[in-house]
């Protein structure tokens, strides 16, 4: 840890109350604080919704709410006291262990100190003479930065669809990602579960052993789960981990996906659906994302994909009792993983229960809401409860939220009219000293986050620290290479299956939101070598500036690396 900064204070820009200002306390505000701070010794403020740290892992606190990456590898790498002192529970943990952890974190680095918890950013706005941020909170007060940094998250919006007479409801109703911090009681009530994504896969199950009058879902779209076969972690595990922590950080570092673990075979192109079977059925037992990674080209081969997309329908088939309920949960209308493939933990027995029904909404559309529940085109379904895992206005929606507006009075709103347009998911042409954690054309979601974070946290800091260092007062993405990238984003997805899948990937769920893919699918250990890359020729493809009045020159266009065929 540094004690000295790297710039005394006589040399900060003019006008400003901080060197920087991090929006969100979660995964990676905590982090980019600890990197700024303590490590190069600058003046951070964090700006917080929430009451807490924890991000996510604070709003989403629904039952089953669980982490989908295996403990051992979503927690920092960082910090080997960190490492030493906390112990995992589970192969996958709970909500209420993933809040602890980062709670501990926090305390740890003794990051809170510099964190304003229960403020909301309302507007930023760079300030074109000055050449600073001028962020303004929900309590009325407005700070000055010399640099911006969203650690908003990618899925810290929630969206609900705009049903007629939703306010109408007389009973309780919420949204997972907006859930009380009180205990729900399910007993004796009949409860609605609306949508069936990861979130209503994780939730369902936990509602229907709480003991309700009866649980009725409404599905829009089947999705493809596969079991997560969690487990308590016991000492054997830890010591194994422990002993193999610098190897398993490192695999997950440089892999595809940000796991400790890379595809088993190739292709299932060629191979009959007996010999596939083969393969899938023991990662299949194994649980998790090794059963998405046995094959390297799930996401590129329709061929590939069917057949493992088969072997999942016959699952569900084989463990749905009623085969008329077991069709309508089987998926047909996209590829699997081309939407957000969940993990689950007895999601399709929970169907067997007699307390628990299906609605199909592709059958008999939801036509509004009541003041005694829900009205179908073929009927109406009264409630006590109506819970709605309808998902996340993904990827940009806290970002559009805040206001953003950079130079020239350009709004991020105005910017990304058509799509967003980012250079690498990091900064944004036309928004100088701003940087996106995990943002937008980035690979962020299609990975362990905590990988993609860590990757995102440290280049942002080493750009901040050269900046510094050598008097630069402003960072910008060229408009050439911005639109260089957002041109790259699009052709490496075009190379895969995702395109072909009305997912929140897309912005599908999203009315009149532009359909284009945004993240980025070229693999994190591309991406990762690319923005090394950058930053070693110069931060190639940024405009570095002394001078507020030299802002607006555009350097070099940048090389990019891209996937083959490209």
């Amino acid at each position: 840890m540094s004690e000295t900064s790297i710039r005394g204070s006589s040399e900060s820009p003019e006008q400003t109350d901080y060197d920087a200002v991090i929006v969100g306390a979660g995964f990676s505000g905590l982090y980019e604080l600890h990197r700024l701070r303590d490590e190069l010794g600058l003046s951070v403020k964090v700006i917080e919704k929430a009451s807490d740290v924890g991000g996510t892992w604070y709003w989403n606190r629904y039952p089953g709410a669980r982490c989908d990456s295996e403990s051992h590898v979503y927690c920092y790498s960082f910090n080997d006291e960190l490492l030493d002192e906390w112990d995992w529970s589970e192969r996958y943990p709970e909500q209420p262990e993933v809040l602890e952890y980062l709670r501990l974190a926090a305390d740890h680095l003794d990051l809170r100190r510099d964190i304003e918890f229960d403020t909301e950013v309302t507007t930023a706005e760079f300030d074109d003479s000055a050449g600073t941020w001028k962020i303004h909170t929900d309590d009325g007060e407005t700070v000055r930065s010399q640099f911006f940094i969203t650690a908003v998250g990618c899925l810290s919006k929630p969206f609900i669809p705009d049903f007629e007479g939703i306010e109408s409801f007389e009973g309780w109703w919420t949204h997972t990602g907006k859930w009380p911090h009180d205990p729900v009681d399910f007993e004796d009530k009949q409860v609605a579960v609306v949508g069936t994504g990861a979130t209503g896969i994780q939730i369902i199950p936990e509602i229907a052993t709480s003991n309700p009058a009866h649980l009725t879902v409404f599905q829009r779209t089947p999705n493809y789960a596969v079991p997560a076969r969690n487990r308590p972690l016991d000492e054997d595990d830890r010591a194994e981990i422990r002993d193999n922590y610098d190897e398993i950080f490192d695999l997950a570092h440089s892999s595809g996906f940000g796991h400790p673990f890379e595809a088993a075979y190739d292709t299932a192109e060629g191979l009959s659906m007996e010999e596939v079977e083969k393969r899938l059925e023991p990662r299949w037992e194994e649980g998790g994302f090794r059963f998405m990674l046995t094959f390297g080209d799930l996401v590129t081969s329709a061929e590939t994909n069917e057949k493992v997309s088969e072997f999942i329908r016959q699952k569900i088939r084989e463990t749905v009792d009623d085969p008329d309920l077991a069709e309508k949960l089987v998926p047909r209308d996209h590829y699997y993983a081309t939407k957000r493939p969940p993990l689950h933990t007895d999601y399709y027995r929970t169907y067997n229960r007699d307390d628990v029904s299906l609605v199909d909404v592709t059958e008999t559309p939801i036509e509004r809401i009541t003041p005694s529940g829900i009205r179908t085109s073929e009927t109406e379904h009264e409630f006590d409860m109506i819970v709605y895992a309808t998902g996340f206005d993904a990827m940009t929606g806290t970002l559009l939220q805040m206001d953003i507006q950079g130079r020239n009075g350009l709004t991020l709103e105005e910017k990304w009219e058509d799509g967003p347009k980012t250079y690498l998911g990091l900064g944004i042409h036309g928004f100088p000293n701003m940087f996106t954690i995990t943002g937008p054309q980035s690979p962020s979601v299609l990975t362990n986050m905590p990988v993609s974070i860590e990757h995102h946290v440290e280049w942002i800091s080493d750009a901040v620290e050269h900046l510094v260092r050598n008097d630069i007062r402003l960072i910008e993405p060229t408009k050439e290479a911005e639109e260089s990238w957002t041109v790259h984003n699009r052709q490496v997805a075009e190379q895969t299956l995702y395109p072909t899948a009305d997912s929140w990937y897309m912005n599908q769920n999203i009315p009149d939101k532009p359909t284009v893919f945004t993240p980025y699918i070229g693999g994190a250990d591309l991406y990762h070598d690319t923005i090394r890359e950058v930053a070693e020729k110069g931060y190639e493809g940024f405009e570095l500036t002394e001078s507020v009045t030299n802002l607006g020159q555009q350097g070099e266009q940048p090389r990019l690396r891209v996937m083959e065929g490209d």
